[in-house]
């Protein structure tokens, strides 16, 4: 085969594969055309069953580490005494942060001066008893725990509320689907695809309350009044459709 030859062959097995490609990228095209895709959205409501909170304590400036991080132990062992007094697991008690800082003070005579040293400490809770919440702030701030923040409450097993909440947004859209067909005079035939996102139990919300009653030149701690209210589980779901 001469180089003429081989020339005009390879220009038309290029022409060819750009004739199958277009045809291709055409086809796809249409196809992408013929798809129509509506979303619905399903919500159920559930009242949490595991609450999570944080609780910490600072030390006051003390002049050693040493001091510091004595005064700190004491006051983290006692706050976890009184926490599983109150029948909270070893499981469900994590420290999450512990630090010991030096602390500084600045004076334009001396500039930066050392002036001791303080320890934070941090738990991470989970209670499964959620009457219990209001008695564990209220007895472990007794101990000496001066930062509670971090309440949160979820579902310990969402999968059947899910499953719920997919199921309600599944007919909601075939039911929109169908309506919008209907009025715009389409015709719809097979679900080619499912697309699904959900929230991880949004919570609806809860509310606190303590008080502070003065006995005896003691201050007594109420339990504060935790309410735990709704969580939301919500699920949305597209559903892509092939157009006739």
């Amino acid at each position: 085969m001469n180089k003429q030859n081989v020339f005009l062959s390879t220009l038309l097995i290029i022409a060819i594969t750009a004739i199958v490609i277009s045809a291709f990228a055409f086809n796809r095209e249409q196809k992408n055309e013929d798809r129509f895709s509506v979303s619905g959205s399903g919500v159920v409501y559930a009242k949490a069953d595991i609450a999570s909170i944080d609780l910490g304590f600072k030390t006051e400036t003390k002049k050693t580490a040493a001091e510091a991080t004595a005064e700190g132990s004491a006051k983290i062992n006692d706050i976890i005494k009184a926490i599983k007094n109150l029948g909270i697991e070893d499981r469900d008690i994590k420290t999450s942060n512990y630090s010991l800082n030096p602390v500084y003070n600045y004076t334009n005579t001396k500039g930066q001066e050392l002036v001791g040293y303080e320890v934070y400490q941090n738990l991470s809770l989970k209670i499964r008893d959620l009457n219990k919440i209001g008695d564990i702030i209220a007895r472990s701030t007794e101990k000496g725990a001066n930062q509670v923040g971090g309440i949160n409450f979820t579902i310990d097993d969402e999968f059947a509320l899910k499953n719920q909440a997919r199921e309600l947004a599944i007919a909601k859209a075939k039911e929109k689907a169908m309506l919008i067909a209907k009025q715009s005079g389409m015709k719809l035939g097979e679900v080619k695809s499912v697309s699904e996102s959900s929230n991880e139990g949004r919570l609806i919300p809860m509310y606190a309350n303590a008080k502070m009653d003065m006995a005896a030149g003691e201050v007594s701690i109420s339990s504060p009044e935790i309410a735990s209210g709704q969580n939301e589980i919500k699920v949305e779901v597209t559903l892509t459709y092939e157009v006739k």
